[in-house]
């Protein structure tokens, strides 16, 4: 290619990150129809480096050369769970619900972020229905972005991005792994529909990962990102048969000997056919909408239990049903460790039973909270720490942050570290207080290979070593740990609406 065909080049680029961190880049350039990875581990920089090259960054005037027609805030278009968590958080934050004489408020429809992304007065094509199309969202189009799972916004976000590049050869669009928190079938319907689209419209991409096997079809550069310096980079294949390559992808994390005692007392061991959990006949409506139909569930203090569905099917619905989150609990057949719900127990009778590492609750946690506080948070059940013991309360936060490989980040703000590192984190806040059963709601999205082995090694870790029962929702059949030995498989029994198939493992 020609350099008239550069879209932009980055020349020694470095970028304070913090009072003793650095990201470098010496030399980087993307040249119209390129599609770029940039792979590197969870904190290693891809996402600040992405940031940089979309003009996110107050230093990338300084650093980042721009052909003259491209302009970056116009031009380049990202798909990344910041987004997801900045929409997130501003429709809460502009919620007029109480005010509505049918106390509702979709806020931003997946109709309108669509629409976000043609420009100002341009009118749906043929073409942009087409992604819609693909992508499956029609029947999300009249939805509040809110009201969806992790996985449906992330497919509305991509339609965004691709719908914005439709026609137009200057666009970069950067895709922050977009097949993160996506069912099985989804994921395909992403896969095609991007590779059709870089094959057909001539437009560039960046695709930032953490894993090998999320590489998309049709990449055809790769730039390696390590301790906030860009290392290596290359065509795709070159990069990938590299010795440089394959010893930093085949690390295999060193799980701890034993995990932090418990520092609350526990209650007395519960006989292993005692029934934690107990759910009979169980129906959920949001509006006029039947989310879950006849739901009957039963849960032993022997079972560790996998929870198996596509996007949107109600697996968080159902958690919420339990761990004291949802209203729609009461009147219901619903008994926890024994009891009926609604017996005169408060929420937080409820919520001092669970942990919980989710996406909901990964985005309550705005600026402001340093890592320790986040940890020490768990002992209380609170979004934020406004009360604590500092000797015993840190002592254990301590630990368990040291055992997920987090020793010296305490003081780190939370909203400073990588995705993957938060989740870590969230683990370690659901872990302090040593829950009766730990509610994980796919706990592995955002971590590379060697952090998600370590978070599968250490949740076998806690079935063994502890009195804590899992509940482990995830999408992918290689992606939870060994100790499953119960399944609740999510199945339709109408449109949108679903129930349960219950197996032993």
């Amino acid at each position: 290619m020609t350099s008239e065909d550069c879209l932009l080049r980055i020349d020694q680029a470095s970028c304070r990150i913090n009072r003793h961190s650095h990201l470098r880049v010496s030399h980087f350039s993307l040249r119209q129809g390129e599609h770029w990875c940039i792979f590197g581990s969870n904190g290693s920089g891809k996402t600040l480096l992405a940031s940089l090259i979309a003009g996110k960054r107050p230093e990338s005037g300084s650093y980042v050369t721009y052909r003259e027609e491209l302009k970056p805030r116009r031009d380049i278009v990202m798909v990344s769970f910041e987004e997801q968590q900045r929409l997130w958080q501003r429709d809460n934050r502009l919620d007029i619900s109480e005010y509505s004489d049918r106390a509702e408020d979709p806020g931003t429809t997946v109709h309108q972020l669509l629409q976000s992304g043609l420009a100002a007065g341009a009118a749906f094509s043929d073409a942009h229905e087409s992604i819609v199309e693909q992508l499956d969202l029609g029947k999300l189009l009249h939805s509040g972005i809110r009201f969806l799972s992790s996985g449906q916004i992330r497919r509305a976000l991509i339609g965004r991005a691709l719908i914005a590049a439709v026609g137009e050869t200057l666009k970069l669009v950067v895709l922050d792994d977009p097949l993160e928190s996506i069912d099985r079938e989804s994921r395909q319907q992403i896969i095609d529909c991007i590779e059709a689209h870089r094959a057909s419209e001539g437009f560039s991409s960046l695709l930032l990962c953490r894993r090998q096997c999320d590489i998309l079809p049709g990449t055809t550069h790769m730039a390696f990102v390590e301790n906030l310096v860009l290392t290596r980079q290359g065509r795709l294949a070159d990069v990938l048969v590299s010795q440089y390559f394959r010893d930093r992808a085949g690390r295999v994390p060193r799980l701890p000997d034993c995990l932090p005692a418990a520092e609350i007392p526990e209650a007395p061991a519960l006989a292993s056919s005692e029934v934690i959990i107990d759910l009979e006949d169980i129906h959920a409506n949001y509006g006029d909408k039947r989310v879950l139909e006849s739901v009957t569930w039963r849960m032993t203090n022997s079972h560790h239990t996998l929870i198996d569905g596509p996007n949107g099917c109600g697996k968080s619905t159902l958690l919420s049903l339990v761990c004291g989150e949802n209203h729609m609990a009461y009147g219901q057949k619903v008994r926890l460790f024994g009891k009926q719900r609604g017996n005169g127990e408060t929420v937080w009778d409820i919520k001092s039973q669970f942990g919980l590492v989710s996406n909901e609750l990964h985005n309550k946690y705005v600026k402001g909270w340093k890592a320790l506080d986040v940890v020490v948070s768990g002992l209380y059940d609170s979004v934020g720490l406004y009360d604590y013991n500092f000797d015993r309360d840190w002592a254990v936060a301590k630990k368990w942050l040291a055992c997920l490989g987090l020793a010296g980040s305490e003081s780190r703000l939370f909203h400073e570290l990588s995705f993957g590192q938060q989740r870590l984190i969230l683990l370690a806040r659901a872990m302090v207080k040593s829950p009766a059963v730990l509610i994980l709601d796919e706990p592995c999205v955002g971590l590379d290979d060697y952090h998600r082995q370590l978070i599968l090694g250490i949740l076998d870790l806690i079935a063994s070593q502890t009195r804590t029962r899992l509940i482990f929702v995830s999408h992918l059949a290689e992606e939870w740990p060994g100790c499953m030995n119960q399944r609740l498989e999510f199945v339709s029994v109408g449109e949108s609406t679903y129930s349960l198939i219950q197996h032993e493992l």
